[in-house]
């Protein structure tokens, strides 16, 4: 009972400290012109998701109807994850424009589960961790061809894609249930905990897991097969000009087109994911280090809709680098008669 007197008594002080005032109903409200702020991140946010599940949807339907999943599963998965994290951010915030009230078991659970942003968070984190999968899978194939060909199964796959949505799970849903709570009809989120360690603790590990770790592997895979396809260049060179045939040459521009394809891949996936989710990890530090749990606010919006837009740039990226994807998409838009006919992708 003392520690629910404490509590409460924190988070009357972060809230006043906040900028919230407290009326005598027990509501609470926010100062008009914090209000509006965090009312306009909304709405941008809400367009960001609708647009996100518009384009995953699209990118979805033309990966499925080219029949990647046959040959890119962890692709597809991507695009699957990334529609998920769309969608649920979609009805988070929908559910936050209609300032639903919260009261009761079924406020915490709304709380829990939609405006702690816990299921948008666990698709997104998930599929951070797949994109990791995806950087491995090529490193192996490119560095270690014959091992990966004798050794990499199809189950080996499946079960990546089934860690990644598991571990996504319990670092999001299931510790938003213990961290959150509704005070005075304020949904506080991944800021009620036990101990500021146990806080410390989870910030530290969340942040090694899913940026440094995630963004090493991104850096140190495509390096290697950075290095290897430039020793392929170079032996292929050294052949075209001892021999002179049109075959090496060819063989030789093939390579280097490669080589620059990873340069501009390795150079885009690794600084996008650098800079986008470095300032939610700041801010998130700062909450991590401030003495009281503090509700959602403007700031807070504006480094999550810059985490959310790396998530955004995926499908535009299985559109460009993927021709059956392409041209699928192309033959959706109508009278061109340029485009092939989609029986002619089967």
């Amino acid at each position: 009972m003392t520690a629910e007197i404490s509590t409460a008594s924190q988070l009357s002080d972060a809230m006043t400290t906040s900028g919230m005032t407290q009326i005598t109903d027990g509501n609470t409200v926010t100062s008009s012109s914090a209000r509006g702020i965090e009312f306009y991140f909304q709405c941008v946010a809400l367009a960001m998701a609708v647009v996100g599940t518009a384009a995953n949807a699209l990118i979805f339907y033309a990966l499925v109807v080219s029949k990647q999943y046959k040959t890119h599963p962890l692709i597809v998965h991507q695009n699957a994850l990334d529609l998920f994290a769309s969608f649920f951010m979609a009805v988070t915030y929908i559910t936050r424009l209609c300032n639903v009230g919260l009261t009761g078991s079924a406020g915490y659970w709304m709380c829990a589960l939609l405006l702690s942003e816990s299921l948008s968070w666990w698709g997104t984190f998930a599929s951070a961790i797949n994109l990791a999968i995806i950087t491995i899978e090529r490193y192996l194939k490119v560095v270690y061809p014959i091992c990966s060909k004798n050794k990499l199964r199809n189950w080996m796959i499946y079960a990546a894609m089934a860690t990644a949505w598991i571990v996504s799970f319990i670092a999001n849903v299931v510790v938003a249930f213990p961290t959150s709570g509704v005070i005075d009809g304020v949904c506080y989120a991944y800021t009620i905990w036990k101990t500021k360690t146990a806080n410390v603790i989870y910030y530290v590990w969340n942040f090694l897991s899913f940026y440094v770790v995630i963004l090493f592997i991104f850096v140190f895979c495509y390096w290697r097969i950075l290095v290897v396809i430039r020793r392929l260049a170079r032996i292929t060179a050294s052949h075209a000009a001892a021999e002179g045939s049109s075959t090496a040459q060819s063989q030789n521009l093939q390579l280097d087109e490669i080589q620059s394809s990873v340069t501009k891949t390795m150079i885009f996936v690794c600084s996008c994911y650098a800079i986008s989710w470095l300032p939610a990890y700041t801010h998130f530090l700062l909450l991590t280090l401030y003495p009281h749990p503090l509700p959602f606010d403007g700031i807070y919006y504006a480094t999550v809709l810059v985490a959310y837009s790396y998530m955004l740039t995926n499908p535009f990226i299985y559109a460009i680098k993927l021709d059956p994807v392409r041209q699928v998409l192309l033959s959706l838009i109508p009278c061109n008669k340029l485009i092939p006919s989609r029986n002619t992708l089967k």
